[in-house]
């Protein structure tokens, strides 16, 4: 391969194509340049001036506009002559000054991050990471010719060290970063003659001894093979001529790399290469393929292990084509491809994704990203294809500069942890989206959040480039894997990921089904108490109530779509000695209470300490009244929940989310507001006993509202739900009621 030097010769070289006024600004801008970089050296070592020509020549190679070779020959002000740099905008205008800008970022970015993926431990990690960086070149460039200035300016680069012949850790490490991507993105984007320098650049200082072999073996007979390929086209362009077909004959340039990589991956040697010496042939349409193999196979004698047929039998991508390499008389092979138009611009431009298949990338396909990727490389083969004169074409140039502005991929954002791995998020994504793309737990944990070292807002919407770090709960709630996200987060703003919205959804369906398995349990129990069946397995009852598991049945029990008089009626099902419950007069049966009740949205008087206005309820499996101690938890939707401190589910609550306690206390309370209590009473059954036990309740003044009662073996069990004003006046009448003949027990439940 031939490396060109960028020189001071060549000015027509810059200013190939472009109008009057345009190549006047760039006259404008080496002079401008010239003085600004005289003395100054990049930090690869080569002159500032020789570099930025080089670069604009590059650009002038692709055929690009004005503005993009400008960008190419001022980008290396910004740190160089940081005073100069202010000049870019008001001299050069606003869109070269963003495309410098645009340019400097992705070299910042790219030259610290390129540390983090030679570092990674992970060989799978490294691609994975390697592959959104790739991404991210093309996501940050909101103006794609900043991408064609980046990849220009390393292959500067790298020709400065081939032309000083340098070899060291620097020249290493610029070509490994070449290698994964660079030469990937310039392959992406269809721009071959700059992935195959890349490549083959890059290979001379990553592999120098096998890159000099190559070389070596490709020049023993350069001349000879020219001259065999050169002849073989004649040949075949006479006898296509002949039959009446129309096609493109041209050869295919094998370069060092290629040659390499295919050396390596089918493990053969130099001598047995059949594709450096090679043509491909471009036909209208699918009769005429098989008529050119037809022909070529006439010409010369065809290896026929050598024959691929990708028409008929397309490959994995889509790509098809013809393939064949034939013997020449004097024994020499030549590869021949053969396929339609249509075929070869499927082949190049096509979401089938044909640079996968030239990377050997295994990733999964991301069709949005293919046909993006597909669209740019149709920019870019346009504008190379126009003719160079473009003065009777500025419509078509304009319009050309206009769509490859507009070509940026910009669904995805890509940010950075402190330690420099790369994340990938859809746009408007916000820290807690990230927090939970790095893991499920670090989201339920997020506190707060850090873009660029500086608190931000969790609902901020993040850029790329930026570098986010996630504060998470700290102590006994992040020990205990409780600390979780609050509900704001599903409201608008503070996430654009359904992804995210369904893990926090999750998070909260999962604590909701712990509160309700935990009172379906703690009802459960309370009945198995009262039926005096607390030994009963409740696996055994679940299944027997047609319950596959446990968790079904006490999740029934807690949503109260289960009646509980089915588990009365399973428990005494097999009872020879069941006894039917004392008919009560109508003296103790329900009554509708006359006083206010907190069940009936009475106010509670409850103070819940630092705020004011929430919605709280009376915890129905402890019944708390004044002045019990009490305790807030927070609940799904339905406020804050009041339990008795002693309670046992509020207890277990406390262990799995002690952060959603909050403490309250009484206030004053109203004198016509009552509380709704359970009392238990345990006695030897007689005549008369629920009547004894009602004028009791009666005399204190609690209104009942709730009488369960059930007889075994000689044994009342009673459970009373009345309404009181405070706990003295419970207390008295329990109190009154363990006088009571009979009775062996009595609390409140």
């Amino acid at each position: 391969m031939v490396f060109v030097a960028a020189t001071r010769d060549g000015d027509e070289q810059l200013l190939a194509g472009l109008r009057d006024e345009d190549a006047a600004r760039l006259k404008d801008a080496l002079a401008f340049v010239r003085a600004a970089y005289a003395g100054k050296t990049v930090p690869t070592g080569q002159d500032a001036m020789a570099f930025s020509r080089g670069v604009a020549l590059s650009l002038a190679s692709l055929k690009t506009d004005v503005d993009t070779r400008l960008a190419g020959l001022l980008f290396e002000l910004t740190s160089l002559e940081p005073t100069a740099a202010e000049q870019i905008e008001p001299r050069f205008g606003k869109e070269v000054a963003d495309m410098v800008a645009g340019i400097r970022q992705l070299m910042r970015l790219h030259e610290g991050n390129f540390v983090q993926q030679e570092n990674s431990k992970s060989k799978s990690n490294a691609a994975s990471q390697l592959e959104t960086l790739r991404k991210m070149t093309l996501a940050m460039a909101t103006d794609m010719r900043v991408v064609l200035v980046r990849l220009t300016s390393r292959l500067t680069t790298l020709r400065f060290f081939a032309e000083q012949k340098l070899e060291n850790d620097m020249t290493l490490r610029y070509a490994r970063e070449s290698f994964d991507l660079y030469a990937p993105l310039a392959n992406r984007l269809g721009i071959w003659q700059l992935k195959w320098e890349l490549e083959d650049l890059s290979f001379r200082f990553s592999e120098p001894a096998n890159y000099k072999r190559v070389a070596r073996m490709l020049e023993e007979k350069r001349a000879e093979r020219e001259s065999f390929v050169e002849d073989a086209i004649a040949r075949l362009k006479a006898e296509l001529a002949a039959a009446g077909i129309r096609a493109e004959v041209y050869g295919r340039p094998k370069h060092l790399y290629s040659i390499w990589n295919k050396m390596q991956g089918k493990d053969i040697d130099f001598s047995r290469l059949h594709d450096v010496r090679a043509f491909r042939v471009i036909v209208d349409d699918l009769k005429s393929c098989y008529a050119v193999l037809s022909i070529v196979h006439n010409i010369w004698t065809p290896v026929p292990e050598e024959y691929d047929d990708y028409i008929a039998r397309p490959k994995s991508n889509g790509y098809q084509s013809l393939h064949t390499v034939v013997e020449a008389e004097d024994g020499r092979t030549l590869e021949v491809q053969v396929r339609t138009q249509e075929m070869h611009h499927f082949a190049e431009y096509g979401v089938a994704a044909h640079w996968r298949y030239k990377e050997g990338s295994g990733a999964a396909s991301d069709e949005s990203y293919d046909e993006k990727i597909a669209w740019l490389r149709q920019l870019l083969a346009w504008k190379s294809e126009m003719v160079d004169v473009v003065v009777s074409h500025e419509d078509t140039e304009r319009q050309w500069v206009q769509q490859l502005k507009a070509a940026s991929i910009n669904d995805r954002i890509y940010v950075l942890t402190p330690q420099g791995r790369l994340i990938e998020l859809t746009m408007g994504a916000t820290p807690i989206d990230f927090a939970y793309q790095l893991h499920s737990n670090i989201g339920h944990r997020c506190r707060g959040a850090k873009i660029n070292g500086v608190m931000v807002p969790l609902n901020t919407q993040l850029k790329n480039g930026q570098t986010v770090e996630i504060l998470t709960a700290k102590g006994e709630a992040a020990a205990s894997g409780m600390a979780g996200p609050s509900r704001d987060w599903l409201s608008d703003g503070y996430s654009s990921s359904p992804r995210t919205r369904a893990k926090i959804r999750a998070w909260f369906n999962a604590i909701e089904e712990a509160e309700t398995l935990a009172h379906g349990r703690a009802v459960l129990e309370k009945t198995l108490q009262r039926e005096g069946r607390t030994s009963v397995n409740l696996e055994d009852l679940a299944h027997k109530l047609g319950f596959p598991k446990l968790e079904d049945f006490l999740l029934a029990v807690g949503n109260e779509r289960f009646s509980l008089r089915l588990v009365e009626q399973a428990l005494h099902a097999d009872d020879p000695n069941r006894q039917q419950a004392p008919s009560p007069d109508e003296s103790v049966l329900p009554r509708k209470s006359r006083a206010s009740s907190v069940t009936q949205g009475a106010k509670s008087g409850i103070l819940v300490l630092g705020t004011e206005g929430l919605l709280t309820q009376m915890a129905s499996c402890c019944k708390p009244a004044p002045p019990d101690p009490i305790v807030g938890f927070i609940t799904r939707g339905k406020g804050i929940s009041i339990h008795r401190a002693s309670c046992k589910n509020l207890s277990q609550m406390l262990l799995r989310a002690p952060e959603r306690i909050m403490q309250t206390t009484w206030g004053s309370q109203n004198s016509d507001t009552v509380y709704p209590v359970d009392v238990f009473v345990l006695a030897m059954d007689r005549q008369g006993l629920l009547r004894d036990i009602s004028d009791i309740f009666l005399r204190e003044k609690i209104n009942v509202i709730g009488v369960s009662t059930r007889s075994s073996k000689g044994q009342a069990t009673m459970s009373f739900t009345g309404e009181i004003s405070s706990t003295a006046q419970l207390q008295r009448a329990l109190g009154v009621i363990r006088e009571v003949k009979g009775v062996l027990e009595v609390r409140r439940s």
